[in-house]
C-alpha cells in the first residue's frame, strides 16, 4: 500500500510503498476514502523539517531539553547516534480520515466489514491507503453524511473539546482569535450553542468566511474593529470566553485576550501559540486560563486509546470517542457545515505536490482533503458524478431557405438592457441588409428608448406578437439569465432562428427543454453569444499557431473583478452564479482553440468569494485550466491566455496584443484602438446564416457541450470530484 511520509532531517516528502498493517484485536482495518490535511499542525511539521538543525532546535526547545537530559544520562556519542537515527527516518503524516472497514479484529462488535467510520490519531488515522484503528479512535458515520465531510471528525473533536473547556452558556459572547481550520469550527460550534461570536484574524478572506458561517463580526486583531464589536455586543464588559486558535510566535493573541475578556472571564488555549501571559492584566481581571488537550479525555492514555478501556459515562461524559461521534452527528444534522471550509481536494497520488504548494503558499487553503482511489458506492461514497451531454435530435431539416436578393433580414430583440444596447445593437443598426423590426421589453420606456436610439420599427411588451409575426426572421434573446432557456424554447417552437446571449441554460432540465423544442420542431437554428472565438486577433493567432500534432496545455486567467453593489448578477438564487452566467465564454474559447469538446470537468472554489479553478480535459489528452478570479487587482488585464503544444506557445493579452512563439515568431503588428472581442464578426456570421439559409456559425452540438460543461462546474463543486461528461447516443 501507499503512505505519505516525511524525513524530518532532510525535509523530504514522499509517497512510499509500505506493508499493509495487520488487523490486531481490539481494532479494525480501515481503507481510506478521504483524509484531511491539517493546514496548521501538519504544515508546521513540514515547515520545521525544512529548517537547518539550528532552526529545528529553536522551534522545539522541549525536544532540545530531552536531548540535553539524554547527554547527561547516556553521553554525547550515544545521544548523537540516537538523535540522528531518529531524525534521518521517515515519519508519518495525518491524523483525521474517513474510510471503510475492511477487516474487524477480535473483540470488536460495534461495526462490521463495509461500514463507514471516521478515524482519529496521529498514529492510526494517517495519510495511507490502509490503517489499523483501535476501538476508541473511530466512530461510525451517520447515514447520509458524505465521507469527505466525515473526514473532518478529528479536527472537529479538537474544536469541540476546546469549546467544552470554555463552558459556554446561552446568550454569552465569545472571542475566537485565529480563524484557520480549528477557529472556523469553533465559531460554528459556539454559534450552535447559542453564543454570539466575534472573530479575529489578519486574513480578510477568513474573516468573511467566519461571518458567513455564523460569527457576528470579524476583523483584523490589529484594527479597532474587533474591539468595537466586542464593546457593542457586551455593553463594554468584555467577552465571557476567549478561544486561542492561533499559531505562531507572536504574543499578540494572549495580550488581546486580556484586553477584551471580562472580569473573571475564561481564556482557552486550543492552538499552539506563544503564551507569555502579561501578569498584571491577567491578575487584575483574575482570568481563568485553561488548556484544551486535543480531542478530549482519553487522549495520550494508552489504556484508553490502545487497549480500548472506556471511561464510565457517569464520571467522564465526553471522551475523545464521544466527542468524535457528537461532531459527526452535528454535521449530519446540518448544525455544522464543513463544506465551505474545503479549499481543495487532491488525489492521494498528488500528495507531495499538494504539500509543497501549501508550504510555498501557492495553494491558499483552510482545509485540504486527499481523495483515495477505488471508491465504491458500498463505501458510502457516490460514484464520480457524471453529467450527460444531451444528444441533439432533429425532426426535420437543419437549414432554412435562402432569402431572395435585396430582401432584408428582419430581426426582433427580446430585451434591451446594457449588453444589448452597448455590444450588439450598435453593430446591427448600421449593418446593410438588416432591418430591426421589433423590440420587446418588460417596461414600455426601455422599449421606447431602444426604438428611438436604434430605429426599431416597433416597440412592444407583447412577446406573443413577435413570435407570431411571420415576417420576423430571427429573434435575439438578451434578457436576464433565468429566462434564456424558456424564451429560446418558445422562439424555436415558433420557427424562428434564435440568437441567445450566454448562458443558454442554468440547469440540466432547462437545457433538456431547449433540445426537446429542437426535436419537436425540427428547428435547430440556434446561436449562443460565445463571441470570443470570432475575435479577429485571436483568430489570426490561431492561424499563425497552426495545426497541432500532440496534446496541448491551455491556461486562461479571467480577472473578473468585484461586482458593484446591487448588480443583478448577485441574485444567485434566481439568476445563477457568476460563472454559470459567463463561464461558457471561456470554456467555448478553450474548446475552439483545442478543436474539441471537453470530456471531463474538475472545479474547486476559494472560500468566501467567487474565485474558481476549472480544469477541462479533452479526448486527445489536452487540458485547459480556467482561473476565474474576483479578487485580483482592478488594473490588471481581464483576460490572458496561453496555449502550449508541439514546441509552440500562443499568447493572448486581453484582446489587445497576441503572439506566437515557435520556429517562426509572430507578434501582432499594432495595438487596436479598442479590444475587439468578436461581437461584430459573430453578428456578421449569424446574419449571413439567416440570409443564406446555410449552417449556423457554431454547430449546435458544440453549444450543448459547452453549456453542459459549464453546468458540470457547479456539480463538481458540490460533489468535490471530477465530473465526466457522458455523451448520450
Amino acid at each position: 500500500m501507499k503512505q505519505v511520509v516525511q524525513n524530518y532531517k532532510s525535509g523530504e516528502l514522499a509517497v512510499l510503498d509500505v506493508p499493509v498493517p495487520g488487523c490486531k484485536p481490539g481494532g479494525v482495518l480501515v481503507r481510506s476514502a478521504y483524509s484531511l490535511i491539517s493546514t496548521g499542525t501538519e504544515l508546521m511539521k513540514v515547515s520545521e523539517a525544512g529548517m537547518s538543525m539550528l532552526g529545528k532546535a529553536r522551534s522545539r526547545p522541549d525536544q532540545v531539553a530531552k536531548v540535553m537530559q539524554s547527554v547527561a544520562t547516556n553521553g554525547l556519542p550515544a545521544t548523537y547516534r540516537k538523535v540522528m537515527g531518529k531524525l534521518d527516518s521517515y515519519t508519518p503524516l495525518g491524523y483525521s480520515l474517513c474510510g471503510v472497514v475492511e477487516q474487524v479484529g477480535a473483540g470488536v462488535d460495534d461495526v462490521k466489514v463495509g461500514d463507514l467510520v471516521a478515524c482519529a490519531g496521529n498514529e492510526h488515522a494517517l495519510h495511507a491507503e490502509l490503517n489499523w484503528v483501535p476501538k476508541n479512535l473511530y466512530a461510525p458515520v451517520p447515514e447520509g453524511l458524505a465521507p469527505r465531510h466525515a473526514a473532518f471528525g478529528t479536527v472537529g473533536s479538537i474544536a469541540m473539546q476546546g469549546v467544552r473547556q470554555g463552558e459556554p452558556q446561552l446568550g454569552e459572547v465569545a472571542l475566537v482569535i485565529g480563524l484557520g481550520l480549528i477557529g472556523q469550527l469553533v465559531v460554528q460550534l459556539l454559534t450552535a450553542a447559542g453564543v454570539r461570536v466575534v472573530g479575529a484574524d489578519p486574513d480578510p478572506t477568513r474573516c468573511e468566511l467566519a461571518e458567513r458561517l455564523g460569527a457576528a463580526a470579524c476583523g483584523d486583531p490589529a484594527s479597532a474593529a474587533v474591539e468595537a464589536a466586542v464593546a457593542e455586543l457586551t455593553d463594554g464588559h468584555g467577552v465571557d470566553q476567549v478561544f486561542l486558535a492561533a499559531g505562531g510566535g507572536s504574543n499578540q493573541p494572549v495580550e488581546l485576550a486580556a484586553r477584551l475578556a471580562r472580569d473573571r472571564g475564561r481564556v482557552v488555549d486550543i492552538g499552539k501559540c506563544r503564551l507569555d501571559l502579561p501578569w498584571n492584566a491577567y491578575y487584575e481581571k483574575e482570568l481563568d486560563v485553561r488548556f484544551s488537550r486535543s480531542y478530549g479525555p482519553g487522549r495520550y492514555d494508552p489504556s484508553y486509546e490502545l487497549e480500548g478501556r472506556d471511561y464510565p459515562i457517569g464520571y467522564v461524559r465526553w471522551t475523545e470517542r464521544r466527542n468524535l461521534a457528537c461532531f459527526l452527528d452535528l454535521v449530519a444534522r446540518g448544525r455544522v457545515d464543513v463544506d465551505p471550509l474545503v479549499s481543495h481536494i487532491a488525489d492521494f497520488d498528488d500528495a507531495v505536490e499538494t504539500y509543497q504548494r501549501l508550504k510555498d503558499g501557492e495553494l491558499k487553503a483552510v482545509a485540504v482533503l486527499f481523495r483515495y482511489p477505488e471508491q465504491t458506492e458500498e463505501a458510502g461514497e457516490p460514484p464520480a458524478p457524471t453529467v450527460a451531454v444531451p444528444a441533439v435530435r432533429r425532426a426535420g431539416g437543419t437549414s432554412t431557405p435562402a432569402r431572395s436578393a435585396g430582401t432584408p433580414v428582419r430581426l426582433a430583440f427580446v430585451g434591451a438592457g446594457n449588453y444589448a444596447t452597448s455590444m450588439l445593437l450598435p453593430h446591427l443598426a448600421r449593418r446593410e441588409g438588416v432591418e430591426l423590426s421589433t423590440v420587446v421589453t418588460t417596461t414600455a420606456l426601455s422599449g421606447a428608448n431602444a426604438q428611438r436610439k436604434f430605429g426599431f420599427a416597433k416597440a412592444t411588451t407583447d412577446l406573443d406578437a413577435v413570435l407570431g409575426d411571420k415576417s420576423v426572421d430571427a429573434v435575439f434573446v438578451v434578457t436576464r439569465h433565468s429566462s434564456h432557456a424558456e424564451l429560446t424554447r418558445q422562439a424555436l417552437l415558433a420557427g424562428k432562428t434564435v440568437f441567445v446571449e450566454k448562458p443558454l441554460a442554468l440547469t440540466e432540465d432547462e437545457l433538456a427543454g431547449v433540445l426537446a423544442a429542437v426535436e419537436e420542431s425540427g428547428n435547430d437554428r440556434l446561436q449562443v453569444g460565445f463571441n470570443r472565438r470570432f475575435a479577429p486577433l485571436l483568430q489570426e493567432a490561431k492561424d499563425r499557431f497552426g495545426a497541432r500534432t500532440g496534446p496541448a496545455s491551455l491556461r486562461y486567467l479571467v480577472n473578473a473583478g468585484k461586482l458593484q453593489h446591487g448588480s443583478w448578477y448577485l441574485q444567485q438564487g434566481a439568476e445563477g452564479s457568476r460563472f454559470a452566467g459567463e463561464g461558457g465564454h471561456f470554456i467555448d474559447t478553450a474548446s475552439w482553440l483545442l478543436d474539441a469538446d471537453p470530456v471531463s470537468v474538475y472545479a474547486t472554489a476559494a472560500p468566501g468569494n467567487d474565485d474558481l479553478q476549472v480544469v477541462l480535459r479533452y479526448p486527445d489528452g489536452s487540458a485547459a485550466t480556467i482561473s476565474y478570479v474576483t479578487t485580483g487587482a482592478p488594473g490588471f488585464p481581464k483576460e490572458t491566455l496561453d496555449l502550449v503544444a508541439d514546441g509552440k506557445v500562443l499568447r493572448l493579452d486581453d484582446f489587445v496584443r497576441a503572439s506566437v512563439h515557435g520556429p517562426k515568431k509572430w507578434v501582432s503588428s499594432r495595438l487596436p484602438k479598442a479590444r475587439d472581442k468578436g461581437q461584430n464578426a459573430e453578428l456578421a456570421a449569424f446574419v449571413k446564416a439567416v440570409r443564406t439559409g446555410g449552417p449556423m456559425p457554431v454547430p449546435l452540438e458544440s453549444l450543448v457541450a459547452t453549456t453542459a460543461a459549464t453546468l458540470a462546474v457547479h456539480t463538481g463543486l458540490a460533489d468535490g470530484a471530477p465530473v465526466t461528461l457522458a455523451r448520450t447516443p
